[in-house]
Parts: structure tokens; sequence; C-alpha cells
């Protein structure tokens, strides 16, 4: 009973001990300092934005078609009688160069009808011309004899009337008028006819002169002569074979220029558009309507590149924009730019240059006069978004509108000023307000003037 009541006196005293030790020892631990922690300031690359040149591009395709082709067919029926021995597929004969004749004889016997019968004719009319001549003199000589003998009858009247002379010579007197009157009318009606005789031997004339002509034309025509510098293409006869009018002789491709129908999809032909009329300031042409187009096309001061699709992309022809297709394609929903190539042969390197040849599938880079315009890299954008460097340095995320894209650059509609500062390199994490360190590259500014002018 005594050591259970000695038990239960020093159990206070020991948790009061306790107690105190612990509380000396809390008060007596120094205080834990707090530090402020923060995301450590990231490095990265920076461009200024502002206003550098631009030039719209935009590439079309399609094959190359020569500007002239020649598709030579006869004109008249006959034997082929000779062939040019560089008339051959692939051959390439200068103007000027006699490549094909027709047999001339049906033709030069069907000249000399028409010839003999023109000559005919004109013998005829200058023998109708002397006979009115002689016919008018004799009118005349007629005339007078008339007249006379109508003054000698009443000269023969007066004197019957006097009882100086017979009055059977009145009437021998107007036998004699009735006689000549007869004569004259007779010549008068003669010569009448001469007008519609001479008409109708011009007539005559003028028909033969047509077949002389028309022989002439066909004579002429069984002769083939290239009208320009060319190169052949197919060729459908041989010497000897018989060929009717109409009938496909040989095909010729002119060496001086060609085509290229280019296919441009309206959605890059939009971009191109908006280089329509700056000069003016006037409104843009609706891309459905091709009459505007087709008048806008002259001062759509565009350059043109074209390139043979899988070969060597620095060799380059210079093109020029010569007008627009008259609809847009409704399946491919493209619009047809026609660019011409003069000397498409100039400058052949055989394995390194060659010649711009028929149905060759090219690419045509369209590009417009430079313009000044808000351009950033492509790769500074992100989704829409553009990560700015805002006041103090610190990351600011601001949305922009597009214009639209070309290549590794972006045109910026709205969003972004001169001046402002955009990152272009790799941000993580993307914390709006973080301290951001700055590094400008100029050369990577002079990399993007070059993309922008379409240098690189």
């Amino acid at each position: 009973m005594k050591k259970t009541l000695k038990n239960f006196i020093f159990l206070p005293v020991i948790i009061a001990a306790a107690l105190a030790f612990v509380f000396i020892q809390v008060k007596s631990k120094q205080a834990i300092e707090h530090q402020d922690v923060e995301f450590p300031v990231k490095t990265v690359e920076v461009l200024t934005v502002k206003k550098i040149p631009f030039r719209t591009r935009a590439v079309a395709y399609g094959n190359v078609e020569p500007a002239t082709v020649l598709k030579a067919k006869s004109e008249v029926n006959g034997k082929i009688s000779y062939i040019h021995p560089e008339l051959k597929q692939g051959g390439s004969l200068p103007k000027g160069t006699t490549v094909l004749k027709i047999e001339t004889t049906t033709f030069e016997i069907s000249l000399d009808s028409s010839k003999a019968g023109l000559a005919s004719s004109q013998s005829s009319l200058k023998q109708i011309e002397a006979e009115e001549i002689s016919a008018k003199r004799s009118l005349q000589i007629a005339q007078k004899n008339w007249n006379l003998e109508l003054a000698e009858l009443e000269r023969v009247k007066v004197l019957v009337e006097a009882r100086t002379l017979a009055r059977n010579q009145l009437n021998i007197e107007e036998q004699k008028v009735l006689q000549l009157s007869s004569t004259v009318q007779d010549l008068q009606g003669k010569v009448d006819t001469y007008a519609s005789r001479k008409a109708s031997i011009r007539a005559q004339i003028k028909q033969s002169k047509s077949q002389v002509d028309q022989s002439e034309d066909s004579l002429i025509r069984t002769e083939i002569v290239l009208p320009f510098d060319a190169r052949i293409g197919s060729v459908s006869v041989d010497v000897g074979e018989f060929v009717a009018a109409g009938g496909q002789l040989f095909e010729a491709l002119g060496i001086e220029a060609v085509e290229i129908n280019a296919q441009l999809p309206i959605k890059h032909l939009r971009p191109l558009a908006t280089t329509m009329n700056a000069s003016d300031n006037t409104p843009l042409a609706n891309l459905q309507d091709s009459a505007n187009l087709q008048k806008a096309v002259a001062q759509w001061n565009l350059e043109a590149k074209v390139r043979i699709v899988g070969g060597d992309l620095n060799t380059v022809w210079d093109g020029v924009l010569l007008r627009i297709s008259e609809s847009v394609d409704p399946i491919r929903d493209t619009l047809g730019l026609v660019v011409a190539v003069d000397n498409p042969y100039k400058g052949v390197i055989p394995g390194v240059r060659p010649p711009l040849l028929k149905g060759m599938y090219a690419s045509v880079e369209f590009l417009a006069q430079a313009r000044d315009m808000l351009v950033i890299p492509r790769k500074a954008l992100h989704e829409g978004r553009v990560y700015v460097v805002g006041k103090e340095n610190t990351l600011s995320i601001r949305p922009v509108q597009i214009n639209y894209s070309q290549g590794q650059l972006v045109v910026i509609k709205d969003g972004l000023e001169e001046g402002d500062k955009i990152i272009t390199s790799d941000l993580v994490p993307v914390i709006e307000g973080i301290k951001l360190e700055l590094i400008e590259s100029d050369e990577f500014q002079k990399e993007i003037a070059a993309l922008a002018l379409g240098i690189k």
C-alpha cells in the first residue's frame, strides 16, 4: 500500500520534468529560414517584327506545248511526188523549206485550158468591139444619106407642086427615103445589140480569169513550204502515195516559243491576287470572273520561272504570263495561267540543260512584285498564337490573325505591330510572365529577308 502511494506521488513530477525539457529544447532551436522559389530565367532567340519587302509566290504545273503548231493537210487531190529528206519525225527544218510536192500534171493541164478559154474570150471581145466601131460608122453614113434624101424629097415636092416636075418623080424620091430609113433602123438595132454582147463576153472573161486564178492557186498548193522554223512531228504520207484534199500530211512544231497552261489552285491564286492593281488601289476582280481577270492581267506584273519537274532546280527559263483561262476547273478547283517561253532551244547543253520539248511536265513559279508586309517565320507560330517579349523581358502569349502562309514564312494580318519582339526558339515550359534572356541574331534576320524576296 505504501509502495503504490509513493509511485503515484512521483509520476506527475516526472511528466512535468519531461514537458519542461521539451519546452526548453523548442525555445532554444534556431528558426527555419524561408526562401522564395522562382523559375530560372529562360534564354531564348528573338526576332524584331518589322515590315520587309515580300514577294508573294505560288507554283503551278502544266505540260509544255509549242506556241505554234502546223497540222498540214492537203488542199488538192494528187499523188505525192517529192518529200524532203529531213521531213521525218524529230527532224528540224528552217523557214521557207519546200518539204513536200504533189504531182502537178493535172493542174498544169487545167491551167492551160483556163488560159486558152480566157484568150478566146478576150479575142471575141476585141472582134465585137471592132464590129461595133464599123457598125457605128455605117450608121453615121446611112443617117447622112437619109438626111440628104429627105432634103431632096422636099425639093421634089416643091417642083411637083409647081408642075415643073412629073409626079412619078415624087414617088421615086419617097421610095428612096423609106429604104434609107429602113437601113438606118437596121443599123441602129445592130449597134444597140453590141452593149449586151460585150457584157456577155466580159462575163465570160471574168469567169475565165477566175478559172485561171483557181488553176494557178491549185498549182501553188501542190507545193508545201514551211512558214516558220520547225521541228517535225508525225509524218502521214510517203512518195507515190495518193492523197485526197483534206488528208493529213505532217505535223510541224514551231521552235520560237512554247506555252504552258499551268494549273494553279484557287487557294494559292488568292494571295497572288492581292497584288493585282496594287499601284492604283482599285478593288480586286472577282476570281471567278474571267473577263475581269483578263483585263487585270495586263497590270498584273508577275514574274514566271519555269523548271522541268524532276530536273535540275537551277535550270530555269524565264516566262511571260500571256493570259488566264476562261473558266475555273470545277473538279480540281484550279485556274489555268498560260505562260510563254521564248527561244526554248537556246542555250541547250546536252545532259545539263535540255530544250523545252512538247509534253514535258513543268512547274511555273509565279512571283509578284515586292511589297512591304509584316512577315514572321512559321516556326514562331504556335496554333494561332505567338510568344512575344513583354514588359521587363517577360513572356506574353498573343493570338494573331494570319493573312496567308508561304513556305517557311507567315504574313500577319493582325495581332502584331512593328517593333514587337517574338520568340523563334523552342520554349519549355510555356508560362506567361516567366523571365527571359534575349538573344537577337542579325544573320537570322537577313535569312528571313532573303526568303521573303525568294532569293533562297
